[in-house]
């Protein structure tokens, strides 16, 4: 069994550190290895310099900035589009991409209040607006929120 004091460091795991610009007779002397004139030899230089040119990321603004994982995007749909339904018909995200006001049925659509109600209907969506709400209960129709 070793002891503490007995322990000794096992010879060529850790190399010496290159001791730069200390003579010519150490052979890292006169340039330190940085090789002849010019700007790596004079200074180091940044990860993201381009030379002078404007980089890359000042170009792309759309690539700064925060992208919120947890937003929550809805296809606003308007009460004006709505009454090219039937007066009593269910108007769903099926009907809506039926009559090709909507393209996909994955997508979250939001009744928004713009225009006017004639019709008595019952809409089923994700999200529906103030507005949107008390004109289709004004025309007689039933607003159904879908989870």
């Amino acid at each position: 069994m070793t002891r503490l004091h007995e322990i000794s460091r096992t010879s060529g795991k850790k190399s010496k550190r290159k001791r730069i610009g200390r003579g010519n007779g150490s052979g890292k002397g006169t340039y330190s290895g940085r090789g002849l004139k010019g700007q790596k030899q004079r200074e180091s230089i940044k990860p993201l310099f381009e030379g002078g040119q404007t980089p890359l990321i000042k170009k792309l603004p759309h690539m700064r900035g925060f992208n919120n994982l947890f937003k929550i995007s809805y296809i606003p749909v308007n009460l004006d589009i709505l009454n090219s339904f039937d007066d009593g018909s269910e108007v769903n995200v099926e009907s809506l991409v039926d009559k090709k006001l909507l393209r996909n049925r994955k997508l979250l659509i939001k009744i928004l209040g713009r225009g006017n109600l004639t019709k008595k209907l019952v809409v089923s969506a994700h999200s529906f607006s103030v507005n949107a709400e008390k004109k289709i209960k004004k025309a007689g129709g039933e607003v159904i929120r879908l989870t």
